[in-house]
């Protein structure tokens, strides 16, 4: 497949994130919390650190930070992209997904300030942190990286 189809990919991931947002945002208000099933709920939370809400209590210094970190992050993928051979599917999907949570994160951060999540996982008295989609193309990414260089492919 030719490099440019990973970048479209990248593009409809990005977009696919932000919809999910905008849907949270029109039908959720912040704090509020949507019970779809025992397990799983929709909760509209802004997140203004970073996984696991790290730096969330920062003073406001992360968001500038985080964005940058996000900025760089996205153009070493985006070059590394560019360097792997096509062949290499499974490495160019996992940095494609990569590249989509990054950027749909950064698009957040400095549009809003925080990050918006509302995937909410929970049994009992567990409850895993809330994310979102860009979340979970970067842990997918991160997962199939790793397979990748295991694989060889």
């Amino acid at each position: 497949m030719k490099l440019k189809y990973y970048f479209l990919l990248v593009v409809f991931l990005v977009v696919l994130d932000q919809l999910t947002k905008l849907l949270i945002y029109g039908y959720i208000k912040p704090g509020e919390s949507v019970v779809v099933n025992p397990f799983f709920s929709l909760r509209h939370v802004h997140n203004y650190g970073a996984a696991f809400s790290f730096l969330a209590d920062a003073g406001g210094w992360q968001r500038y930070f985080l964005s940058a970190v996000s900025i760089i992050v996205s153009i070493v993928i985006a070059v590394w992209m560019v360097r792997v051979d096509t062949k290499y599917v499974l490495k160019l999907s996992a940095l494609s997904m990569l590249l989509a949570g990054a950027i749909g994160n950064l698009i957040d951060r400095l549009s809003q300030g925080f990050v918006l999540d509302f995937i909410d996982l929970h049994y009992r008295t567990f409850y895993w942190p809330v994310f979102n989609v860009a979340d979970i193309l970067i842990s997918l990414g991160v997962v199939l990286l790793i397979f990748s260089d295991l694989k060889k492919s």
